[in-house]
């Protein structure tokens, strides 16, 4: 049943993100509301994600090396740091002028960077389907939406603030992960 759990979820998560890109129109019709259904579905998708990957058994495919949880960690921060550059509405930080999908580049560098460090089947499946959908994701939405604009870039100050928040982010996130059991920095 976990697996169940953690597959359903993984397939509710792809077919919400990418429902407004396959099905415009229907999309179109939703209006509004279809916002909250897809807010809905991203939740539902979560927490059969979470329930299903705590739950499932561990089943070993590798075991990597002690010094990946180093590489992790620092592809991590830059995690942080690429999501947010796309955050801010007008100009961007230097980064996000220069990657026009920021927030799913940064989906793609955490799943990388899980994968590195998890060997199991259930973090395969996991962080390898949400890897491959930002990959599509970025795919259907240049074909949908053409060519790129880029943004104005922020004064340094933003700049310098971003890489602060990305910091703590990353910090705030490590110790979450310390508190479930999970040790981002070995142990």
């Amino acid at each position: 049943m976990p697996w169940v759990l953690l597959i359903g979820g993984i397939t509710i998560w792809w077919g919400v993100h990418l429902f407004k890109r396959w099905m415009p129109e229907t999309r179109a019709k939703l209006g509004d509301p279809g916002k909250g259904l897809v807010a809905v579905g991203v939740l539902i998708s979560l927490a059969l994600i979470i329930i299903g990957y705590s739950r499932v058994e561990f089943i070993p495919l590798w075991y990597p090396p002690e010094f990946l949880t180093h590489v992790n960690n620092l592809l991590m921060v830059i995690a942080f740091y690429i999501y947010g550059a796309g955050a801010a509405k007008g100009a961007k930080v230097w980064l996000g002028t220069k990657i026009r999908h920021p927030q799913l580049t940064a989906v793609k560098v955490w799943a990388l960077a899980h994968l590195l460090v998890n060997g199991d089947l259930a973090s395969v499946i996991l962080f390898g389907a949400m890897l491959a959908w930002a990959v599509v994701s970025v795919i259907v939405i240049n074909r949908a939406e053409g060519a790129w604009d880029r943004p104005p870039q922020a004064p340094v100050k933003k700049e310098i603030i971003h890489v602060t928040i990305s910091v703590v982010l990353f910090i705030i996130v490590a110790l979450i992960h310390n508190w479930l059991g999970v040790y981002p920095f070995g142990g």
